[in-house]
């Protein structure tokens, strides 16, 4: 560490606060100093081709995400109807695709590569978590495209959902249900996990 560095966490230690955005500011750097959220070198492991396919799952998810604020906007079915909404139902489909592609791929060498073991289990399984969130996500998305398949989805769907006693709290073929639970909790479950 420079001398520069050491200085500068000293007059961290030092400084005593007279308001909150003080006392934030001196928890903040003494929990996340510069040079860790800045670093001018990267660990050895962070070198491998691995680590892409899960900044690549993030960047799906973020493009969904975006996506699909814009399709919530216009409403159910304007997309249908307009070329712009064409395009971004298109960019949509396309990130979920991709966003799932890339962490089945993230997951199963992550698995084989044992990255399961020891204190990093529950990381592993934060992960198992947000992929089962984002099939239901998927799943609901599915239903509320607003044609023959998605009902045909739908309605095979509510046989199931009723035969493991779902039905009552999720009913595939009511579409404002599945609307809300596309667009508010599931979205938002997954980004936490995410997060």
């Amino acid at each position: 560490m420079s001398t520069e560095l050491k200085t500068d966490m000293v007059a961290v230690e030092n400084f005593e606060p007279s308001t909150w955005t003080g006392s934030a500011r001196k928890s903040w750097l003494r929990n996340l100093p510069p040079e860790k959220l800045l670093p001018e070198s990267q660990p050895s492991y962070v070198a491998s081709w691995i680590y892409v396919f899960g900044m690549a799952t993030i960047v799906s998810l973020v493009i969904v995400i975006a996506t699909g604020v814009v399709l919530t906007l216009g409403g159910i079915q304007w997309w249908h109807t307009s070329p712009f909404g064409h395009f971004m139902n298109s960019l949509h489909f396309w990130g979920v695709q991709s966003f799932f592609f890339f962490m089945i791929l993230h997951m199963i060498i992550k698995y084989w590569m044992a990255a399961w073991r020891g204190h990093r289990f529950l990381t592993w399984a934060t992960g198992v978590v947000a992929f089962i969130a984002g099939l239901a996500t998927a799943f609901t998305g599915y239903t509320i495209t607003t044609n023959f398949n998605s009902q045909w989805v739908a309605f095979e769907a509510k046989d199931v959902m009723n035969s493991v006693g779902l039905g009552g709290f999720m009913t595939t073929t009511d579409l404002g249900q599945m609307v809300t639970w596309h667009v508010v909790p599931l979205p938002l479950g997954v980004g936490l996990i995410v997060a």
